[in-house]
């Protein structure tokens, strides 16, 4: 049976959702799968939050570890100096790692996980990680990822998942689909800032644009899909990861796999 590792700081309703997904579409379509552990980077008592997130862990019979960052964080910004994290989130790491050692996850999701993953951890264990834009598409947040493409007009975006690896956002591809942002109400939102440079937009409305809002949207509507139905193609051996490689069925290299008409039909109500 295919073992997954689940990753999660559990902040939010969101990541109570994903996981409750994750567990549900697994065992609702009898994919021959479980989850061997839930790691959480708070624990209980740190918030109300992540206090419903392990309840729910418990209650989906999972196991659960539990080992806060704040023991060693200090008050100290998780950032990178470089391309070097600071060394206590690597001395965080090495503890975390010594509390999973009992368990053999064939892949680990980080889903909500609020750290970088140091190299040693990245060594240990194949990681993916979602981001929110298309192969070759903008870095950073999700935020930063949206005001470049209406930067740059982009026609399309999408959201991918990829290998996680020490350079933050930037490891192979591992699967991804791709969407459309014109036509419809997209153009109509594009006439609207034409003419208007990004500082503009940003200073007159920031997050509340419609058509920032437009593109948010359908790219939130994709996320939970993509993030399972990438579990879903591990599972049936469609993609693997050999030696920091992407590879198929076959063990031929790629440039991820492409969901594209999978999330489709899944957002239409088509399956």
């Amino acid at each position: 049976m295919y073992s997954f590792g689940w990753f999660s700081t559990g902040r939010d309703r969101a990541a109570c959702e994903l996981l409750e997904t994750a567990w549900n579409s697994l065992k609702e379509e009898d994919v021959d799968a479980e989850f061997d552990f839930v790691f959480c980077s708070r624990e209980p008592g740190e918030s109300a939050e992540s206090d419903l997130f392990m309840e729910l862990v418990k209650s989906l019979d999972i196991p659960l570890v539990c080992y806060s960052y704040q023991r060693y964080k200090n008050g100290k910004r998780d950032r990178l100096q470089g391309n070097v994290l600071p060394r206590w989130r690597l001395e965080y790491d090495r503890q975390v790692m010594d509390r999973l050692k009992d368990f053999h996850p064939d892949l680990c999701v980080l889903a909500g996980y609020m750290l970088i993953v140091g190299e040693e951890m990245c060594r240990r264990y194949d990681m993916i990680n979602l981001h929110p834009a298309a192969p070759g598409g903008p870095a950073g947040t999700w935020q930063e990822v949206i005001w470049q493409l209406i930067e740059n007009k982009a026609i399309s975006t999408g959201v991918m998942m990829h290998l996680v690896t020490p350079e933050l956002d930037r490891g192979p591809v591992v699967a991804y689909c791709t969407f459309p942002i014109t036509g419809g109400a997209f153009e109509e939102y594009r006439f609207q800032v034409e003419g208007k440079s990004i500082k503009e937009i940003k200073t007159d409305q920031g997050e509340d644009n419609k058509l920032f809002n437009l593109i948010r949207q359908q790219g939130l509507k994709r996320e939970f899909p993509l993030i399972v139905s990438t579990m879903k193609t591990f599972v049936r051996g469609k993609v693997k990861i050999s030696e920091g490689t992407v590879v198929d069925a076959s063990g031929k290299p790629i440039n991820g796999y492409d969901l594209t008409n999978e999330i489709d039909n899944i957002v239409e109500g088509k399956v």
